[in-house]
């Protein structure tokens, strides 16, 4: 009973955030805007995106991104628009640029590292 009280929990918690009134009535839309919604940060949550995120201003983003998707924008266009307002911090894949080269560069580097200090011969 426990565990199928945890599973009932666990997969319910997605629900939870969305908010009856920011649903659409079509079905493709709703699946185009949480698919939308999974690629696109919460700036107050960090590492949440905006489909599972119960900050306010996740809910402006999700209302935001089925406002454009009802004037029929599609979703490489939404996620220029939010990214054009936000800055690239909301996206989860931010662009390859030589700005961003850290962001890309650094865990890679970090690992090596951290190979060569784990496997060097100890004299």
């Amino acid at each position: 009973m426990r565990l199928l009280t945890l599973i009932l929990i666990f997969f319910s918690t997605n629900l939870m955030c969305l908010e009856p009134d920011e649903i659409l009535d079509n079905q493709n839309l709703e699946k185009r805007a949480k698919q939308i919604g999974q690629q696109l940060r919460c700036l107050v949550c960090q590492n949440e995106d905006i489909q599972n995120s119960n900050a306010d201003i996740a809910k402006d983003l999700r209302i935001l991104v089925r406002k454009l998707l009802l004037q029929n924008k599609s979703d490489k266009e939404i996620i220029k628009f939010v990214h054009e307002r936000y800055g690239d911090f909301v996206l989860f894949s931010p662009p390859l640029r030589l700005d961003t080269m850290g962001l890309w560069l650094l865990p890679a580097g970090f690992f090596l590292l951290m190979i060569f200090f784990f496997f060097r011969r100890q004299k």
